[in-house]
């Protein structure tokens, strides 16, 4: 992958278009879809972008020098956008900045200085964990005004995702939201950066390194312990008490998921490892979508980001609260002491990511590069800082334990024949037509045109075959997910540690009054491979939704959709 003839890989993007509306006076979830399939080669995004259908449509010069980074005006705060039924008011403002003591981020980690490392919560002696404890203590013991204490960097997390920043004109109207974009991974690692700086200033100790929650780690598959202490500072009432230790994680958890045997989880989480990080070969696979000034702000969502980033947020949340609060939704997630391990880990997977070859990389688009954040350090100074500049752990100042990973040594595997996944195809082609519009009240599957067939390795090596599900349309305060399988069989759908099952798209409950619209996507070549299917001209794509109804919504019909149209189409 690094042979100056591959400088410009290709991928091809195989495309599904699902159009998904879910009414906002509704109390029901339904699914409003209109299928295309798009055969598109593009570049491959850690190399070069090509134009989205969205600057096309704004009429965007891409030829244009003017810069479209992203840079939130945080001279105004408005209301946060929250969901019905929120438990908390609308003010998630941080301290008003103080705009004559702005300063730009250069505090760098010198060459010769010994790194922080960040370690496991498990492996964490008990002197650690107090430190930890005190620290955290000290932040809630702040004043609510200073800008360092707990409850004001709660809020630094609910303004930047529930729109309380906007941008500059002529992009007033753009409510920023850090995440289901490129944003995701660079933002929350600033974020908790200088979270720690702060801990670290609280207890006397600049070497103080933020641990992670290890949850791909065998290991480390359930809460830890130290969260648990109804004693400790770490200690937190709004979580799902179903959840506490020794309770295994579900890193692909959906609401009202029945639990199966602890150790059948963990194979299951493994899979669902493998499959995030290794499928996800392309940086926007991986890392989300572009969003840049005058696109859709929510354009994309990563892999890591769908699962396990926002399944475990919902696995720790309330039982009994609206909207999973506080971890299960985004304005008070930040409000629970376990979301800061929680990111740290995921912090962790971007560096992790990057050692897994075919050339992965992070984006090199200047306006991914150039956009802008701001935060408060230790010393209650206001910062301003740029993505280019947190690329490098290392020029941070830390570094992360190395821990075993055993997911990389447990890909999915297949439990069918190729001649079941043949015949379920020949059932779906010869079945007869659907009346449209179609009630889509449970598991839909459709044919789905491959771009090309049986490539040699160095193709699959420069280029990937991409599922690509776009225009997903739904109420911002609804809490949606549904799976993805390829080449399975309606009958017997294939589980978490089974290849044909490839992804799952998740939306946790956000504000109120509109509509989001974004897109879903998950590398096929790997799959394919192991499903022996490179040969075929198509592949069987089965859509499940994951319903999490109240008492009320259940007596209602769950899921209402209408198929509008069906087109072959070629870019």
């Amino acid at each position: 992958m690094d042979s100056p003839s591959k400088l410009l890989p290709l991928f091809f993007a195989l495309i599904l278009l699902l159009f998904l509306s879910i009414p906002l006076l509704n109390t029901h979830f339904s699914l409003l879809s209109a299928i295309k399939i798009i055969c598109r080669r593009t570049y491959k995004p850690s190399y070069g972008l090509a134009t989205t259908s969205n600057q096309r449509d704004r009429n965007i010069d891409q030829s244009s020098s003017i810069s479209r980074a992203i840079s939130p005006n945080i001279s105004e705060c408005f209301p946060a956008v929250l969901p019905s039924n929120a438990i908390t008011r609308t003010d998630c403002c941080p301290s008003k900045p103080p705009f004559s003591k702005l300063i730009d981020f250069k505090d760098f980690a010198s060459p010769n200085a010994t790194l922080r490392v960040r370690k496991p919560f498990h492996l964490l002696d008990e002197e650690y964990i107090a430190k930890f404890e005190k620290g955290i203590a000290l932040m809630k013991a702040l004043p609510d005004d200073d800008p360092r204490s707990f409850i004001q960097q709660a809020k630094v997390h609910c303004a930047y995702c529930n729109g309380a920043y906007h941008l500059y004109h002529p992009f007033q109207e753009t409510q920023l939201d850090i995440h289901r974009s490129w944003f995701f991974f660079p933002f929350h690692r600033w974020y908790i950066y200088f979270f720690e700086r702060i801990l670290g200033n609280l207890i006397g100790d600049p070497d103080f390194a933020l641990p992670f929650w290890n949850w791909d780690s065998i290991e480390a598959m359930k809460m830890p312990s130290c969260f648990t202490n109804p004693n400790s500072s770490l200690f937190h009432e709004l979580r799902n008490p179903k959840h506490l230790p020794p309770h295994v994680i579900d890193l692909n958890y959906a609401v009202g998921n029945i639990d199966v045997p602890s150790h059948q989880q963990v194979l299951y989480n493994l899979a669902t490892m493998y499959k995030q990080m290794v499928l996800a070969s392309t940086t926007e696979l991986f890392m989300g979508s572009p969003f840049r000034l005058g696109d859709n702000p929510r354009p994309g969502i990563g892999s890591v980001e769908n699962a396990p980033h926002n399944t475990v947020h919902t696995w720790v949340g309330g039982a009994d609260t609206p909207h999973h609060e506080d971890m299960g939704t985004f304005y008070t997630a930040a409000r629970d002491p376990i979301f800061y391990g929680h990111h740290s880990n995921l912090d962790r997977m971007w560096t992790i990511w990057k050692t897994l070859g075919e050339g992965r990389r992070e984006y090199s688009d200047q306006d991914w590069l150039d956009s802008e954040f701001f935060f408060y350090d230790e010393n209650a100074n206001f910062v301003r800082v740029k993505i280019r500049d947190c690329i490098d752990t290392k020029k941070l100042g830390y570094v992360y334990q190395d821990v075993d990973l055993a997911w990389l040594r447990t890909p999915p595997t297949s439990q069918k024949s190729k001649l079941l996944r043949q015949k379920m195809k020949a059932q779906v082609l010869s079945s007869k037509p659907r009346e449209l519009p179609l009630v889509l009240d449970s598991i839909t599957s459709v044919i789905v045109k491959r771009p090309k067939k049986l490539r040699s390795r160095e193709e699959k090596e420069e280029e990937e075959e991409v599922l690509v599900i776009e225009g997903i349309e739904f109420g911002s305060d609804k809490y949606v997910k549904f799976d993805v399988h390829v080449d399975d069989d309606e009958e017997r759908l294939s589980n978490p540690d089974e290849t044909e099952f490839v992804g799952s798209f998740v939306h946790l409950y956000h504000g109120h009054g509109h509509n989001i619209s974004t897109s879903f996507k998950v590398g096929l070549s790997k799959v394919l491979e192991n499903l022996e299917a490179e040969e075929d001209d198509d592949v069987l794509v089965t859509l499940v939704p994951q319903l999490h109804l109240s008492p009320s919504e259940k007596r209602l019909k769950l899921l209402k959709g209408f198929v509008h149209n069906f087109v072959d189409e070629v870019r």
